[in-house]
Formats: structure tokens, sequence, C-alpha cells
């Protein structure tokens, strides 16, 4: 079964578009998920996908309906983000099933999110720890109010995490990108973090060096 004929999750994103680019699913090494920021595109992480070298792997991009995959901050209530989180968590899940199904288990999956993407990326993982190939946020944290207190069950078993962010991003507070650190690692995420002192809301050439050394990992392995 192809990524475009898969089962769909249910709720606001029940019928989402899904982009692929790279090797065609049958025969690929791995696969690389990206999850797009608020107002922003599945095409536009496609574009970001040209920054990494990846013979042989997959890029999966999803397009939240509406283009937000939540309608309110990140740092809202879970509550006040439903049902359009968990329909965005189910179709990650769904997506990553799927790549199962077509031989690519979830050990050869990098999950890579920006933004808002990067927050719903984050979230997934921790509750639906696993060995991934790779988790990468960039300029996110997980999701839940001030406060919140993490119970995610499972692990990561050694998954590599990257977290990059600016140490004074306007939608991001370096203390939720400290505290997804620790959580992340608390259920056995090998976690590098780093704060890039004025970066602002983007991404940088570091980080891309980042997420290529995760993305050679999981093509060697």
């Amino acid at each position: 079964m192809s990524l475009a004929d898969r089962p769909v999750s249910t709720g606001p994103h029940g019928n989402a578009k899904i982009l692929t680019a790279g090797h065609p699913v049958a025969g690929a090494k791995a696969a690389i998920v990206l999850c797009h920021g608020r107002g922003a595109t599945a095409d536009g992480m496609l574009s970001l996908a040209s920054e990494f070298t990846a013979p042989g792997a997959i890029f999966v991009a999803p397009q939240a309906n509406g283009g937000a995959w939540y309608p309110r901050s990140f740092l809202a209530p879970l509550r006040e983000n439903a049902p359009h989180l968990p329909s965005a968590i189910a179709l990650l899940e769904s997506v990553v099933h799927e790549l199962g199904a077509d031989g690519i288990p979830p050990e050869r999956v990098v999950l890579l999110g920006f933004s808002q993407g990067g927050c719903l990326a984050l979230e997934f993982a921790g509750r639906n720890a696993r060995r991934y190939g790779g988790l990468v946020g960039l300029s996110a944290g997980l999701i839940g109010p001030r406060g919140r207190s993490w119970d995610f069950a499972g692990t990561l078993a050694g998954t590599p995490v990257f977290l990059g962010c600016s140490d004074r991003d306007p939608h991001i507070p370096r203390e939720r990108v400290q505290e997804s650190g620790r959580e992340l690692e608390r259920i056995g995420g090998v976690v590098e973090l780093t704060l890039y002192r004025g970066l602002g809301h983007t991404v940088n050439a570091e980080e891309v060096e980042r997420v290529q050394a995760i993305v050679d990992g999981v093509l060697g392995a």
C-alpha cells in the first residue's frame, strides 16, 4: 500500500495530503518525515529537504489542513488544542505505520519538524516512545501549559535527538526547550540541545549539519 492510499486519521487532519520526494518508498533505505510550521506548507518542508544528502531515503511531508496542526499556542492547555492535536498525532502514527508496512521500520525513520511542526514531532515521539532513526525539533518544544508534568511511558531506546533553538525565540521559551530535552532524555533519548545566541525563529547552517549527521547515521546503519 502506498502512502497516498494509507488509512487516514480521524478529525480535522483526517484527509490531510502527504507529499513525497527523493527515493520511491519501495526499496527506500530510510524515511525522513518533515512537519511544517504554522502557516507554512509541506512543499516548503520539501524545499528544506534539498539541504540534506540522503541517497536512498524518501522524504515524507504531510500537510496540515488549514495550515496549522492545532489552533492555539503550544503552551495552551491541551484541551484547547483538541481535536486538532490528537488528529495530527494520529496522522503521524498512520504515516509511521504505513512506512513500516512498506518496509521502513521506525528505527529507520527520522522525525523532523520546525516550529509548530517541531512541537508536534516531539510530542508524537513522547506519546509513542520507541526506537526511531532520529528525532529533531527545530525552534520547538514539547506541548502543554507551563508546569505540565509529562508522564510518557515506553522508551526512545537510544534514539538520537537534536533540539536547536534561539536563546530568545519569540515563540519558544528557552526553558521549554530545556524541559523538553530533560524529558526526552528521561525516556531514553540521546539528546543534544543547542541554544543559539540571537538566532531568531529560523534554521541555521549548523542545525542543518546536525540533522545531516543523524541522517548519515540512519543511512549508514
